[in-house]
C-alpha cells in the first residue's frame, strides 16, 4: 500500500512550493533568503550556481531568492570579467549586496558618531559640539529654505517644514491645535546620538524657530524616551526667516521661558496644555 499524509514537507518542497505558503514555509523562506544574503556579504561577487553549491539547495530556488533581493534593492548584478572565463556563451551573472542589503546585517554608525562627538568635546570643548550641531541643522534647512520662505501662514510653514523633515528621514507631520500648530517627528535618525549629546536637539529646535519666524516650544523628544519629537508652534505673525528679528523669541529645548514651560506629561503626539 502507498502511504499518504504521513511525511513532513522537505526543505526542497518548501523552496519550490506554491505561492500560498504556510507560515512555517514562509519563515523558512525568510531564513534561506537571509542565508543567501549573508553569503553575498561574505563571498560576493558570487554566481547563483556557487551559492546553490554552497548551501546545498537547487539553483532554481537560489535564483528565486536572488531575484527577490534584486527586486527589493538589496542586491544587484554585474557580468563576470572575460578574463579567465572558460568556453563561449554569455558571461555568468555575479551577485553583490547593495548598501541597503548590507544594512540588514547592522552598522555601528551610532557608536562611531558618539565616539567622534565625545572626542570633539574632550579636545575642543562643548562649544565645538554645539557649533557642529548648528552647522548640521543649517545645512539641512538650506535644502528647503525657498519653500519655507514662500509659505506665509503658521499652518503652511509648519506643513512645509514637516514635509522637508520627512524628506530627510524624520517621518514628520503637522496639525493644528487650539493654540497653534504642532509639529511631530515620528522618527529621529540621530536619536541614539542625541541621547548623549542634547546639543543636537537644541540646535534643531533653534533652527525650527529661525525658519518659522517665531519662538517654538519643544514638548517631547525621542532621545528622552518619548514616542515622538513634538514641537509646539504658537499662532503668531511669521517673520521672513532670512531677516533677523531682534524681538523674536527663539527658544531651544533647554531655554523655554518658565511661563511657557509645560511640565505635565505629554502623551504621544499630544497637544500642549
Amino acid at each position: 500500500m502507498k502511504k499518504v499524509g504521513t511525511s513532513q514537507p522537505t526543505a526542497a518542497a518548501a523552496e519550490t512550493g506554491p505561492a500560498g505558503q504556510s507560515g512555517t514555509a514562509a519563515q523558512g523562506d525568510g531564513r534561506t533568503r537571509h542565508t543567501v544574503a549573508r553569503l553575498l556579504l561574505e563571498r560576493g561577487p558570487i554566481t547563483a550556481a556557487a551559492v546553490a553549491d554552497e548551501l546545498g539547495v537547487s539553483p532554481t530556488a537560489v535564483r528565486r531568492h536572488l531575484d527577490v533581493l534584486v527586486a527589493e534593492g538589496e542586491a544587484y548584478t554585474r557580468e563576470s570579467s572575460p578574463r579567465g572565463r572558460r568556453g563561449r556563451g554569455r558571461p555568468a551573472k555575479l551577485y553583490l549586496l547593495t548598501e541597503p542589503g548590507r544594512a540588514r546585517f547592522g552598522h555601528a554608525y551610532d557608536d562611531l558618531a558618539v565616539a567622534a562627538l565625545r572626542f570633539i568635546a574632550e579636545h575642543e570643548g562643548e562649544q565645538a559640539v554645539r557649533e557642529f550641531a548648528e552647522r548640521r541643522m543649517a545645512a539641512l534647512v538650506a535644502n528647503h529654505r525657498d519653500a519655507l520662505v514662500a509659505a506665509r501662514t503658521p499652518a503652511e510653514r509648519a506643513e512645509v517644514l514637516a514635509d522637508a523633515l520627512s524628506r530627510e528621514g524624520y517621518a514628520a507631520s503637522a496639525r493644528s491645535v487650539g493654540s497653534g500648530e504642532q509639529l511631530c517627528q515620528h522618527h529621529c535618525p540621530v536619536a541614539h546620538v542625541a541621547a548623549d549629546f542634547p546639543q543636537l536637539c537644541e540646535a534643531e529646535t533653534a533652527a525650527f524657530a529661525e525658519v518659522l519666524g517665531t519662538h517654538v516650544q519643544r514638548l517631547a523628544t525621542i532621545a528622552n524616551g518619548d514616542a515622538a519629537c513634538t514641537t509646539h508652534v504658537p499662532t503668531a505673525r511669521l517673520t521672513d526667516p532670512d531677516q533677523h528679528d531682534p524681538d523674536s523669541e527663539q527658544t531651544s529645548a533647554g531655554s523655554v521661558p518658565k511661563d511657557r514651560q509645560n511640565t505635565a506629561p505629554i502623551p504621544a503626539g499630544g497637544e500642549s496644555v
